[in-house]
């Protein structure tokens, strides 16, 4: 039996899976830090649209006012 030669291949094997296990911790991390910053993103995003709701809903009330104050058609 060729121990010696089977020990080897486990080294290279364990160094081949650190390898693996460290790119993947790595990427992991990225994502983390990345889906952060989406999440600050879509709650700004969230609040804009609210923000823009109210103002088009205001703007919308406005323009009904102006309008009902317009004399009718015919009338001076």
């Amino acid at each position: 039996m060729i121990f010696f030669n089977y020990s080897g291949h486990m080294e290279i094997d364990l160094k081949s899976l650190e390898d693996k296990v460290s790119k993947l911790i790595s990427i992991c991390a990225s994502l983390r830090d990345e889906n952060l910053q989406l999440k600050s993103e879509l709650n700004k995003a969230t609040q804009d649209t609210a923000r823009l709701k109210t103002n088009m809903l205001q703007a919308s009330d406005q323009l009904e006012n102006l309008l009902g104050s317009l004399p009718a058609e015919g009338q001076s």
